[in-house]
């Protein structure tokens, strides 16, 4: 008796330990959807603005179940990217004696024994992406680099304006804004708005008797926010005529200080003046610069809230604008399977339908019916990103008392 008690307590422990390895190698993240295979941790240095896509439960068990890939994307600023040496350790994660050492002021770079490093790095900021390709500035303090394999786009969306019916009707009257076909309304004369705001025109002075104040698109701040040097640096190409050169940059560079004095208070994020926009209506934010996927975002997480100001709302879109790009670069082969992953069709869809990123090749055709606004189907009016030294050069003369 005493005998069979033991045997049938191992075959309950050996069953336990079945279960636990079951669970762990071949079920997804809900535990709940049997896969075969034992998965592969990559772990990818993210930059912001797409964190809610990268957490999405369908994205995580194509990339599980399809890939048989576990993907830890840990958090960075782009600009750390370059000043810091590019390990977990730097953010606090991995080997925490090496952590501990580093608060203590030991240096430590991507060559150091013991540190935990990168797969690949996915940036938010295509100038970020092309200046990383580069030799560090070792002068300039600037951090040893991975080499880079592979990457490329990987989501892209545009800088669009948001605003309102009646303010959009009176942009129309004022021939700066154009409707065209499918309700899509385009910013056709950007230097005759940029002049406006630079005179200190006044919302009265265009019909809107209702708004008070100096015409103005509030912004996220170009000094500290990557969004809004992305806007300033559409706004610079505007003004040189899509010609950025030295000359050029030289000779705008004052407008762009005036014009972003006249600017006033600016949020430092993106989500925070999206919600303001929302929340305090034609009032408040008459019109603010955006990316396109927070309306398409808000649109499916917030149904709701999306119906009651549906009607009321308006996307414009700059001809020309520009895109912010999510670029993917690839240090090691589990690096290239994420790369070659979050390029799979049916992730693609989600980052789309989901979040409001355009994926593939820039600028391709979308359905654009479900969400029933104006954003076309392809984005083809654009000037190229700026190159990092042109950024810089804009954002130092910002900064100038």
């Amino acid at each position: 008796m005493k005998t069979r008690n033991v045997i049938t307590g191992i075959l309950i422990f050996v069953i336990l330990v079945g279960a636990m390895i079951f669970i762990k190698y071949f079920t997804d993240s809900d535990g709940n959807k049997p896969f075969v295979g034992k998965l592969t941790t990559v772990y990818v240095a993210t930059g912001g603005g797409k964190e809610d896509f990268l957490n999405d439960a369908d994205v995580k068990k194509i990339l599980r179940k399809k890939y048989k890939l576990n993907v830890v994307f840990d958090t960075w600023s782009n600009g750390k990217t370059i000043t810091k040496p590019l390990i977990r350790e730097s953010v606090g994660l991995g080997n925490q004696s090496i952590v501990s050492e580093m608060e203590s002021g030991k240096s430590f770079s991507i060559n150091s024994p013991g540190v935990s490093k990168y797969d690949a790095l996915f940036t938010s900021d295509q100038r970020f992406y092309d200046y990383y390709k580069l030799s560090p500035n070792k002068e300039a303090g600037e951090a040893d680099r991975y080499t880079v394999l592979d990457g490329g786009l990987t989501l892209n969306t545009p800088i669009v304006i948001y605003s309102w019916d009646e303010v959009v009707e009176a942009l129309i009257n004022e021939k700066i804004v154009t409707k065209k076909s499918n309700n899509v309304y385009y910013i056709t004369n950007m230097n005759k708005l940029i002049d406006y705001i630079l005179e200190g025109k006044k919302w009265k002075d265009i019909g809107l008797k209702g708004l008070y104040g100096n015409i103005n698109i509030a912004s996220t701040d170009p000094v500290s926010s990557s969004p809004g040097a992305t806007y300033y640096g559409l706004l610079l190409s505007v003004l040189s005529e899509g010609q950025v050169n030295t000359a050029n940059v030289k000779a705008n560079l004052p407008k762009l200080k005036d014009f972003y004095i006249k600017s006033g208070y600016m949020n430092n994020t993106p989500a925070d003046l999206f919600e303001r926009y929302l929340k305090t209506g034609m009032g408040g934010e008459p019109m603010i610069v955006d990316y396109e996927k927070s309306m398409i975002d808000f649109a499916n997480s917030s149904p709701d809230a999306f119906a009651r100001v549906k009607e009321d709302v308006r996307i414009l879109y700059p001809a020309p604008t520009i895109w912010n790009s999510h670029c993917f670069m690839v240090f090691t082969e589990n690096g290239a399977k994420v790369y070659k992953a979050l390029n799979d069709p049916e992730i693609s869809q989600i980052a789309w339908e989901r979040y409001g990123f355009r994926t593939g090749v820039t600028g391709g055709n979308y359905d654009v019916s479900s969400i029933g606004l104006g954003i076309p189907k392809s984005i083809t009016s654009t000037v190229t990103s700026l190159k990092m030294n042109t950024y810089n050069k804009l954002i130092d003369y910002l900064k100038e008392d």
